[in-house]
């Protein structure tokens, strides 16, 4: 990784900032897009021994995101990498999620993943590098209450798969990432009793941690996967099963 400059967008917590950290770990530069302050993951991953940088950057807006990709090109000189991580929830019953529900999670989940693709791509076409789109399990096997997540997370894969057969001879390998039930502050949020209900159809029987995620992310956009271009890997201990 060494060198190398990635984007991650929703980089301030969660996943995001685990996968900032990790691959700053490795060696690698790290330019954060999000919009909660990122003055902590920054701090964290400078600590690595890399640079690292924070760009308030509404990725549910294209215009928001050209200007933030022009910015970590101006500052960092390229891009390399791309993760597209950043991703909200708003869990209704579909009888009883409004229009504006479903319209905020497919823009933050799903268009964000277009804006940021379209933005970086056309800098990778002479160098290549790697994007890697985090979807979900909800996006393999739906769940209930979550249409709208579900939607955005699927459309994530066929997309990754699109651009995957689009971009593959420029050098540009683009896949997903289908984390299960990871431990981070969204699922925290989940009640109990599904809680409990979801550890007992795992066949792991514990629930992942966002390093889960990051090591994959890893692998992927580091030469170990330079083989590997528009997969859905699953992370969820074998609840797809």
């Amino acid at each position: 990784m060494k060198d190398t400059i990635t984007i991650v967008t929703g980089g301030s917590h969660g996943i995001g900032r685990c996968i900032a950290e990790f691959l700053a770990e490795k060696g690698g530069n790290i330019a954060i897009f999000d919009v909660v302050d990122g003055t902590d993951s920054v701090d964290a991953v400078r600590s690595k021994g890399v640079n690292a940088d924070f760009f308030n950057v509404d990725v549910s807006s294209l215009k928001a995101v050209e200007s933030g990709v022009e910015d970590v090109l101006k500052k960092m000189g390229k891009i390399n990498n791309l993760i597209n991580n950043a991703g909200i929830t708003v869990d209704k019953l579909l009888l009883r999620m409004k229009e504006e529900d479903w319209d905020r999670v497919i823009q933050v989940n799903l268009k964000s993943v277009f804006n940021c693709t379209k933005s970086v791509i056309r800098h990778m076409l002479k160098t290549g590098g790697s994007i890697v789109n985090i979807s979900s399990i909800a996006g393999v096997m739906g769940n209930a209450g979550q249409a709208n997540y579900a939607a955005s997370k699927a459309g994530i894969i066929g997309f990754t798969k699109t651009i995957a057969k689009e971009y593959g001879e420029r050098g540009i390998r683009v896949n997903a990432i289908a984390p299960g039930f990871i431990k981070t502050k969204m699922t925290d949020a989940i009640d109990d009793r599904l809680r409990d209900e979801m550890l007992k159809a795992i066949p792991l029987k514990k629930f992942g941690e966002p390093l889960d995620v990051a090591h994959l992310v890893y692998f992927l956009v580091s030469h170990y996967g330079s083989y590997i271009t528009g997969e859905v890997i699953n992370v969820n201990g074998g609840l797809y099963m």
